[in-house]
């Protein structure tokens, strides 16, 4: 059984950082797209970063656009996702997710595969 397991998140000032993990199991890792997406309350999910199974290629958000970072290790199976400059409209639930193949794709329903998610709260 794919379990995607999110790590990292919690309260900070805005300002701040925060650095999210996903761990993957039961995945050809090398073999999935990953990518990060968040939702706030009484919003509708959105996509934040990408990265492709190879890591070369990357995509991003206007939103965080220079001040978040994906990155991947596909020895240890994790997605990253470093947070800087964060601002209080960065709060949300941030879910990792996967989709088979190299392509990164800003649309959810085309991720096979979710976490549970991780709480990320910015205080003004």
């Amino acid at each position: 059984q794919v379990l995607l397991l999110e790590s990292g998140g919690g309260l900070v000032q805005a300002g701040g950082s925060l650095r999210l993990s996903c761990a993957a199991s039961e995945l050809p890792f090398s073999s999935y797209a990953m990518a990060w997406f968040r939702q706030a309350p009484g919003k509708e999910r959105e996509f934040v970063a990408g990265i492709s199974g190879s890591g070369d290629g990357t995509y991003y958000a206007d939103s965080v656009n220079d001040r978040f970072t994906i990155s991947r290790d596909n020895r240890k199976n994790t997605v990253y996702l470093q947070m800087n400059s964060l601002k209080p409209d960065d709060t949300g639930v941030y879910y990792c997710a996967a989709r088979f193949g190299d392509m990164i794709v800003t649309t959810s329903k085309t991720y096979r595969y979710w976490g549970q998610g991780t709480q990320v709260t910015v205080s003004s």
